[in-house]
């Protein structure tokens, strides 16, 4: 009898093949896909509850453009809420895996559109939704537990590639991980500007007495750090991935409590859950059962395949890349505002700022003050003190504004202060320097001034949020 012939030995390329395009649970990824419909779904609802269209849409006549993308303004008139309404239906048909690919890529379109109109809207969660909408347009989330599997559209399978597994997964690390990285700075580590905000909400049931502690203080830095920079190892490690996800959920539903920011927590309570087992939804079988089609696909390396993985990598190596690009610039990237979109910098500043411009026109000898409030709203202006890039785009508007009355050669100049985090108030941008100039005018080191006001000491900056607390106390309980 003839000795079996062993299997040809897998090669790096095989193995990676199989790696990649292995067979996993479609249900983990059904159900991220609908936690991520459900959210857009929410945030376009509670634009419609709030009237924020018409705020931030409809009634301003400016908008803060992002570098690149000043092509990208309102619908004229009523349309934005046409728009909003279209990109939640096609949010809600993602949620259900209805017309997947089309209602993906309008979800992608709608959203992302709505992210770049102003950049004095800039969230790290609508930055997080954006590059997933266009993420979740590239993954087959819709062949398990879909309207379109349902409906015979496309070919049900059980099973998804183990890349769109962990394509999501990465997706939902990012700002975690990120988000750590950015708190190994000198002000969150000296506890700023969480102390004073801990001071705001002393409200907080059963605990919030203490917030004012120094002990508290810290071990909300310390926890949030090292939360951020462990939690997605632990996610991992099956032996802690439930204290790991359980913690995970307490971490969130004390941000929505303290800091009120929408709909990013209970989004990343559902999101979370992409690092269970692929299978979790099905608990055991009980409530999903397996239909048994589509386990089965090639492992082989195609071009398309190629090419697409080439594209998911190098999308990988940006998310990696962009949260460090600050350091390509001078000075303290909260301060100067350079790197700082766009890298998971989150609740590490808190800034005020004034602002006043100042309009001087040559040919008449004259210069007068002009109020900003009479273009912008009060969250633009509010918005744009702090933020030296928001201010210089202004008074070039405002310099072509009245160049366009008729006003040649007319300059710009601001009176900006700024105070970071608790630092006294200093002069952000100097005010001799003609904003209306262009870029290739206007070097960045010679039209900000650098950030020279030390942090006051830990003594003076808790008794500041003892002041704090006791004025919320005192309106609490008046």
């Amino acid at each position: 009898m003839d000795a079996e012939t062993p299997p040809p030995p897998q090669t790096a390329s095989s193995r990676l093949a199989n790696a990649l395009f292995g067979r996993v649970d479609g249900a983990s990824l059904a159900a991220f896909r609908f936690a991520f419909g459900v959210t857009v779904l929410w945030e376009m609802w509670r634009h419609f509850q709030y009237d924020w269209i018409r705020h931030y849409y409809v009634d301003p006549t400016f908008w803060f453009s992002y570098p690149g993308f000043s092509w990208v303004t309102p619908w004229p008139g009523n349309w934005m809420y046409l728009h909003y309404a279209v990109t939640a239906a096609a949010a809600a048909c993602v949620a259900l895996g209805y017309r997947y690919r089309v209602s993906s890529l309008v979800t992608a379109l709608g959203f992302t559109y709505i992210f770049l109109l102003d950049q004095s809207h800039y969230l790290n969660h609508f930055y997080l939704v954006s590059l997933l909408s266009w993420v979740m347009a590239t993954l087959p989330c819709h062949r398990t537990l879909s309207m379109d599997a349902a409906a015979g559209r496309v070919d049900a399978s059980d099973t998804a590639p183990r890349w769109a597994l962990w394509t999501a997964r990465f997706m939902v690390g990012v700002p975690y991980f990120f988000g750590g990285v950015a708190k190994l700075n000198h002000d969150w580590l000296n506890g700023a500007p969480i102390r004073d905000w801990l001071a705001k909400v002393v409200d907080f049931p059963l605990v919030g007495h203490v917030f004012t502690e120094e002990w508290a203080v810290q071990g909300f830095v310390w926890g949030g750090l090292l939360l951020d920079l462990l939690i997605v190892p632990a996610l991992l490690y099956r032996p802690t991935r439930k204290y790991a996800y359980l913690a995970a959920v307490c971490f969130h539903v004390t941000n929505a409590r303290l800091f009120q920011i929408g709909i990013f927590p209970w989004f990343m309570i559902a999101a979370t859950t992409i690092f269970f087992e692929p299978s979790w939804p099905r608990l055991g079988g009980h409530l999903i059962p397996k239909v048994g089609q589509g386990n089965e696909a090639s492992t082989r390396w195609t071009l398309p395949r190629m090419a697409g993985m080439a594209t998911l990598g190098l999308f990988a190596l940006a998310q990696c890349v962009l949260p460090f690009r600050h350091h390509l610039y001078e000075g303290h990237v909260s301060w100067t505002e350079e790197g700082h979109r766009f890298s998971w910098h989150m609740k590490l500043r808190q800034k005020s700022g004034e602002v006043e411009f100042v309009a001087y026109a040559p040919e008449l000898d004259t210069e007068w003050t002009i109020n900003p409030e009479l273009h912008l709203t009060a969250r633009q202006s509010g918005k744009m003190a702090g933020h030296p890039m928001m201010v210089r785009q202004f008074a070039r508007y405002l310099a072509e504004d009245l160049r366009a009355d008729g006003l040649e050669g007319v300059q710009i100049r601001v009176r900006n202060v700024a105070g970071l985090n608790g630092r006294p108030k200093q002069t952000l941008i100097r005010p001799d320097v003609d904003l209306a100039r262009t870029d290739a005018e206007i070097d960045s080191q010679d039209w900000l001034t650098p950030l020279t006001t030390p942090l006051p000491p830990r003594e003076d900056r808790a008794a500041k949020a003892a002041r704090i607390a006791e004025r919320v106390a005192n309106t609490i309980y008046r």
